[in-house]
């Protein structure tokens, strides 16, 4: 079992005809279940972000438009990945394993990129070519 997770929340777009990452956060969990919640808890943010609640008082009137039924509805499918028990179970077990998990979504400008990985698996990573050098 893997104890201790590093957590990064990106968006990457095009910058200067480049493609540029922004991180939106970084979170070492001291365990699974705080790994997951920090990645359910982004998913959320960013949705919120996106998609806000137009009736909410703190927005002017008629300040928060509609996109085209065409745009990639990324706030939605955050929300869904974030209600969906079996993909939850999915990140947990790979996150378990020692494995990477990556959550992307993009609309028409931005890709947005929640990532988890184990610290275990991390040092297990740069000990290996230290094992696999020849002793002269």
């Amino acid at each position: 079992m893997h104890d201790e997770f590093l957590c990064h929340v990106t968006a990457y777009g095009i910058c200067g005809g480049r493609r540029v990452g922004v991180p939106l956060g970084t979170y070492r969990a001291p365990t699974l279940a705080l790994a997951m919640w920090w990645l359910r808890d982004r998913a959320s943010w960013i949705a919120e972000r996106l998609d806000p609640d137009p009736e909410a008082p703190y927005y002017p009137p008629n300040s928060v438009a509609p996109v085209a039924d065409t745009t990639p509805d990324v706030p939605g499918m955050l929300r869904f990945w974030c209600g969906d028990m079996a993909q939850q179970d999915l990140a947990a077990e790979l996150l378990a394993a020692g494995q990477l998990v990556r959550i992307a979504t993009r609309d028409d400008t931005t890709e947005y990129e929640l990532l988890a990985e184990s610290v275990d698996a991390l040092r297990m990573q740069r000990t290996i070519p230290l094992l696999t050098v020849p002793a002269a």
